[in-house]
């Protein structure tokens, strides 16, 4: 299941920058529809219930180069639920993260 966020109300500000998603034997993962690189970044999300931290993964050859702190606005970001071997979680992912300024300029 994949649930699409409204990001309209929150801002969101990286925490850290991309780096490759890595598998278990520390080769670079690959998306399974389109075969591209996955790449993750920590970003800080506000609304008006708080903060709270997330790792969004893009798909693609080269992610956007962004610098901590920097305002930015996840396209298409989704929340996806998993469960495995007892463990459970949210995976976060979006289409292409834009900085404010080139968001603004869309």
């Amino acid at each position: 299941m994949e649930l699409l966020i409204d990001v309209s109300r929150k801002s969101f500000t990286v925490g850290r920058p991309f780096d490759r998603r890595l598998d278990d034997n520390g080769v670079h993962r690959l998306d399974r529809r389109t075969s591209l690189p996955l790449w993750a970044a920590q970003l800080v999300v506000m609304d008006e219930g708080g903060a709270d931290t997330i790792v969004v993964t893009l798909a693609t050859h080269e992610p956007p180069q962004l610098q901590q702190g920097q305002q930015v606005t996840p396209v298409h970001l989704i929340a996806q639920p998993w469960s495995r071997n007892g463990r459970e979680g949210v995976a976060f992912r979006a289409a292409e993260i834009r900085t404010v300024a080139a968001a603004k300029s869309a």
